[in-house]
């Protein structure tokens, strides 16, 4: 196996000696573990899961400063971002504490017997759910608190009654282990079984493979890379038994911007742009890869205005050396597939510059790699020379997280044309603003289809996401004890 390191995300410099790689047989104590666990987490109360949620949520805020201090070190991702996401992640973990407590996990349809002979006539019927079992969680890397050992994720498989074995992503492995040990404690004070949250860690993609293979693991969720999720997918259908995967992939979410908008706020919106380009370091699922334009005075003005509101821009470091290596790649792909550079900001060490490219719609429908995701603070522009044309890219593109329109302020025929087009590849669609930044809410969707994500119909960011973990069950004619627990699994 390949040695596991921490890395300073800064200086490429390893942080002290290499880390233990969780061997064969700890992988499999971790998912027995896990499964010895699963019948009394599947049958506990709303309450029980909502205090174990909300003491996770406490014992990262207890241990902020060292946990913003490591992420900081081992992601280069600030202070002020990592303290936020630190925010968000007990936001989520208290607001899945909240659905349990309600009784979200244990909803029942009743559908009430009615008398006489079928069609019409049938027996007394509730739809149930059940949780799967233990859950494999690949964390991500550029979400370190939020999308990790104690993310989404985790905190909407606990809720749901599923434990969960977090395979700790490499780029941030002593954050990882930190994390972790804060949960353990969290539920040996509980008097928990420690199986309900496990952690496996390595370099390579053996400790993944052999994890999602695990005959007793009941699922799969990640966030990471279109490649990585594919192989992980085929994983699971692959094995005797296939098991669900729940995978948010890649996307170059579109930006539509009208000659309307642009005419009305061009420059407000290039530096708002710009921004978001560069959050991050583009280090994010939803950062706008593609600029959809329709050719005209007011696409002439833009494009300068966004360059230059890049090019006043300084990313800061990304996460690893071969992210870096990958980005560079990845634009000079783009170029080699006919792409004109407009903007390539040199940048210093791991930290990138801006680059901005352009390309015509004919050129990016014909040319498949210029459909490929570029992981950081990049942008192509694609110039339409109509409103059908735009149609055109959409269609092309063919899955996609978000899809943002600025301008189709007017019921038209056209704008209506548009929001099908946009609605048919996107699991959410912008009218305002910008795709970064993705609100933890009831009516959320974060997914698409592929290669956004490999289970369209679910979301891995609100509170939808605990469906995934729940398989629905019909009790026919089921004894009066049994309805009594009002869908709490017995």
């Amino acid at each position: 196996m390949n040695p596991l390191f921490s890395f300073n995300a800064r200086t490429g410099e390893p942080l002290g000696e290499p880390l233990a790689t969780s061997t064969p047989a700890q992988i499999d104590a971790t998912v027995q573990a896990a499964h010895a666990a699963f019948d009394d987490w599947a049958c506990s109360s709303g309450a029980q899961r909502a205090a174990l949620l909300r003491h996770l949520a406490d014992g990262l805020e207890a241990q902020r400063e060292a946990l913003v201090a490591l992420a900081d070190l081992e992601t280069a991702l600030g202070p002020v971002r990592l303290n936020g996401e630190l925010d968000r992640t007990t936001f989520q973990l208290r607001r899945f504490a909240d659905m349990a407590q309600r009784g979200e996990p244990f909803a029942v349809l009743d559908d009430p017997a009615v008398a006489g002979n079928p069609p019409v006539g049938h027996p007394a019927m509730q739809l149930h759910r059940m949780p799967l079992g233990p859950v494999a969680m690949f964390a991500a890397s550029n979400f370190p608190f939020a999308f990790s050992v104690l993310g989404g994720d985790t905190a909407s498989a606990l809720a749901a009654g599923c434990p969960v074995v977090v395979k700790a992503h490499p780029g941030h492995p002593a954050l990882s282990r930190l994390t972790f040990e804060i949960a353990e404690r969290v539920l040996q004070s509980l008097g928990l079984p420690a199986g309900l949250i496990g952690l496996v860690q390595g370099a390579g993609v053996e400790v993944g493979v052999q994890l999602i293979r695990h005959p007793l693991i009941a699922a799969g969720a990640f966030t990471g890379s279109t490649r990585g999720g594919a192989a992980l997918q085929a994983e699971a259908n692959a094995r005797p038994r296939p098991i669900p995967f729940y995978g948010e992939l890649g996307s170059i979410n579109p930006l539509i911007a009208l000659p309307s908008a642009l005419a009305a706020r061009g420059a407000e919106l290039a530096s708002l742009l710009a921004g978001s380009i560069t959050l991050g370091c583009g280090q994010f699922c939803t950062n706008p890869g593609l600029l959809v334009l329709v050719d005209g005075p007011e696409t002439d003005t833009f494009v300068p205005q966004l360059a230059e509101a890049l090019g006043a821009l300084q990313p800061h470091p990304m996460l690893a050396a071969g992210m870096r290596k990958a980005f560079d790649t990845g634009v000079q792909a783009f170029i080699d597939a006919g792409a004109v550079p407009l903007l390539q900001g040199p940048g210093t060490g791991l930290a990138p510059g801006p680059q901005l490219l352009q390309v015509s719609a004919q050129r990016f429908i014909e040319a498949h790699a210029l459909r490929e995701e570029v992981f950081g603070p990049s942008s192509l522009i694609v110039r339409c020379d109509s409103l059908a044309q735009v149609q055109d890219v959409l269609a092309a593109v063919a899955g996609s997280l978000t899809v943002t329109i600025w301008g189709a302020n007017e019921d038209t025929a056209e704008h209506r044309a548009l929001v099908r087009a946009a609605m048919r590849i996107a699991g959410r669609v912008l009218f305002a603003g910008v795709p970064t930044g993705v609100a933890v809410t009831a009516a959320q969707h974060h997914g698409g289809p592929w290669p956004a994500s490999t289970a369209p119909m679910t979301t891995s960011v609100g509170d939808a996401a605990l469906q995934r973990f729940l398989r629905p069950v019909c009790l026919q004619d089921a004894p009066a004890w049994l309805l009594e627990r009002a869908g709490r699994p017995c």
